[in-house]
């Protein structure tokens, strides 16, 4: 397996101390630098050949936005911050992963399995998970009761769905639903491939969605919905490897 040297890049010292115990629990991660600035960082790349950056964001003179995009031959990249606001952008840079602080070690692992070329273990059980893909994936409709009657709706014309405690609103592209259900159940149901929870009251078409500012989604009807701070993590992660399409 091939070990991967590390550089972190952080102003913060208690960041490096984080980082550096979960670095040293990962048999194929190395760490062979430190640095606190931009500046300390460039050094430390004409030191050693970094094959993994972990890279704050706010830093000083230099953010790492600005470093990253300085970087001729970058190497791989996974950002570390406390603000998700750069999200979009981080992975404008192709990196691998963006993990909000405080980060938890199994989140650390998740972002660590996707460097490329050294898991083959995670090629089989992304095989395994597409063998054991829900009845609702292999259909493109859903039946709704509504008002005692069971409403056929494709999945492609849903553009969101407002849960409203014992029931919700489905929001298509011609009308609106009202069905008493729970949207832990619509979530439990749905293709998931296709939709996606952004807050606790709120489940999304993907395809729909027309551009993120800020906090915001914002869909092709024209409808702005906020992101939960509790789910902001897995919508970027969910929408991660569309945005490093080009």
């Amino acid at each position: 397996m091939k070990t991967y040297k590390c550089l972190i890049v952080e102003d913060e010292p208690l960041a490096h101390q984080v980082l550096e115990s979960y670095i040293a629990k990962v048999p194929f991660l190395q760490l062979v630098g430190q640095a606190y600035t931009a500046f300390e960082a460039y050094e430390k790349l004409a030191e050693h050949q970094i094959d993994l950056i972990f890279c704050d964001i706010q830093m000083p003179l230099v953010s790492g936005i600005e470093f990253l995009r300085s970087l001729p031959n970058r190497p791989q990249v996974i950002i570390t911050t406390a603000f998700n606001e750069y999200a979009l952008e981080g992975f404008d840079l192709d990196v691998i992963d963006y993990l909000l602080k405080p980060i938890a070690f199994e989140r650390f692992l998740r972002a660590i399995r996707k460097i490329k070329d050294i898991n083959i273990q995670r090629f089989s059980e992304m095989k395994s998970e597409t063998q054991h893909v829900e009845k609702g994936d292999l259909e493109n409709y859903v039946f709704v009761k509504e008002d005692g009657n069971f409403v056929k709706v494709m999945y492609e014309d849903i553009v969101y769905i407002e849960g409203m405690k014992d029931y919700v609103k489905i929001f298509t592209t011609t009308k609106t639903i009202v069905s008493y259900l729970t949207l832990k159940k619509i979530e439990d149901t749905f293709p998931k491939s296709c939709f996606i929870r952004i807050h606790k009251s709120y489940f999304v078409n993907i395809n729909r969605i027309l551009s993120i500012k800020g906090n915001m989604i914002e869909t092709n009807n024209q409808t702005q919905i906020p992101i939960g701070m509790q789910y902001r993590e897995q919508v970027f992660e969910k929408i991660g490897p569309s945005i490093l399409l080009r």
